[in-house]
């Protein structure tokens, strides 16, 4: 009996194929720390759009024109260790006409990216490719500085002749950046929080228009520990908490920070994290209505997350050899929620946190100063977050409202999520 012979898939059925895997990947590996929830959204749908597209094609043997190739590229893009929080993806940015494929941030900068997916033999300097170039490069020098990027990155996913790149480096200033160098990075995992990955591009080219005028200033040194034991570090015990701590790393000098929020801050010392849960959800309901009242059932929630997830584990992953800074704002909030709120205990590792943290001055970056205080972006959230970003540090919190909001804005904003807890008074 004669093998039988397997047809190959026509083109249509190989994109339908590509573009289901992808929104695979989308949906179930790219981790929330890479985009945003309302990117995410946009990039489904275009995924769902492109697919009806291949769906109702009469006669599938057909060649085709597909975009699948570009969404790829995109995704391809955003897997980039140094790549976060992108806000906006295949949109314009508001308040300009230009279209934008990502706004991000890559390093610790703001950023925009255009991708393109083009057959390289048919990119020319004189196309299409100077327009759209030269219209995104002014819209970056113009753009509001709440918007701003630092950079501009045009990435050619399946390479760029020589002579184009030429061009490119001459018309726009811009430097080709070898992106595969030293890739062996801390990137974000599906749970959200960091290890080392590798990423590749085989055959891209990369290119980065630096912009003008870049005000996220970033100074030299941070101050040194500011404490009521003038830097004389507090004892660790052997339990979570003690080698949450042994985590962070001392000193002043900028570099692998990581800010924090009086949310992050109240998770780390709270008692449901610190071995309280399973005592607490064995007190008799009535105590524990009449002890929380209102907030019975969001206490008996996190009890419950933390006896399946504990989130001091989870934090040692995202603190390992970082910095710890608060603003002087974090601090009074935070000494104020603990002498109120606070049990002995979690009064205790209050001050043991205290110690080892580097407190700085309030000082917003201008970009989130320029921001409008609404509502949901108020002004003590600002100067946190702003400070956080002034030093180019990603914010831990559980303020998933603001950060919510900021990413409304399409602004890109580093920060690490957690889930919430609350001080119990032991």
């Amino acid at each position: 009996m004669e093998p039988a012979v397997v047809q190959p898939a026509s083109e249509a059925e190989q994109a339908k194929r590509r573009c289901l895997c992808l929104q695979e990947l989308i949906v179930n590996s790219l981790p929330p720390s890479k985009l945003s929830t309302l990117a995410k959204l946009t990039l489904l749908r275009l995924l769902r759009a492109e697919l009806r597209f291949l769906f109702r094609l009469s006669s599938p043997s057909t060649r085709i024109t597909s975009n699948i190739g570009y969404f790829e590229s995109i995704v391809r893009v955003l897997l980039h260790p140094a790549l976060r929080k992108a806000s906006r993806l295949c949109k314009p940015v508001p308040s300009c006409s230009v279209h934008v494929d990502i706004v991000c941030s890559f390093g610790s900068s703001p950023s925009w990216f255009l991708v393109s997916d083009c057959n390289p033999t048919r990119i020319s300097w004189t196309g299409s490719l100077r327009s759209r170039a030269e219209r995104a490069l002014l819209a970056a020098r113009s753009a509001s500085l709440a918007l701003k990027p630092a950079c501009l990155f045009l990435v050619f996913s399946r390479g760029l002749p020589d002579d184009t790149a030429s061009e490119i480096g001459r018309h726009l200033a811009a430097v080709e950046v070898d992106v595969h160098a030293e890739c062996n990075f801390f990137e974000d995992l599906k749970e959200g929080w960091i290890g080392v990955g590798w990423w590749e591009m085989k055959g891209s080219r990369w290119f980065r228009v630096k912009i003008e005028g870049d005000d996220l200033e970033r100074v030299n040194e941070v101050p040194r520990f500011l404490t009521v034991s003038n830097g004389e570090k507090a004892h660790l015990g052997k339990d979570a908490f003690g080698e949450l701590l042994s985590c962070l790393r001392p000193g002043g000098i900028v570099g692998d920070l990581i800010n924090f929020d009086t949310t992050a801050l109240i998770a780390m010392v709270s008692g449901i994290s610190n071995d309280s849960a399973e005592t607490l959800l064995r007190e008799p309901e009535g105590d524990l209505r009449q002890r929380f009242k209102r907030n019975y059932k969001f206490v008996i929630a996190q009890a419950t997350s933390e006896l399946e997830q504990p989130i001091l584990v989870e934090l040692k992953v995202a603190l390992d050899g970082k910095k710890g800074i608060i603003c002087e704002s974090v601090r009074l909030e935070f000494k104020e929620l603990i002498f109120m709120c606070g049990g002995a205990k979690e009064k205790l590792r209050a001050g043991q946190l205290l110690k080892h943290l580097i407190v700085v001055p309030d000082r917003p970056s201008a970009r989130i100063c320029d921001l409008p205080t609404t509502r949901k972006i108020g002004e003590k959230n600002k100067v946190i977050f702003g400070t956080g970003d002034h030093y180019h540090a990603p914010t831990l919190t559980a303020n998933s409202g603001f950060v919510r909001a900021i990413s409304q804005t399409s602004m890109s904003l580093l920060t690490i999520e957690h889930r919430p807890r609350a001080l119990t008074g032991d």
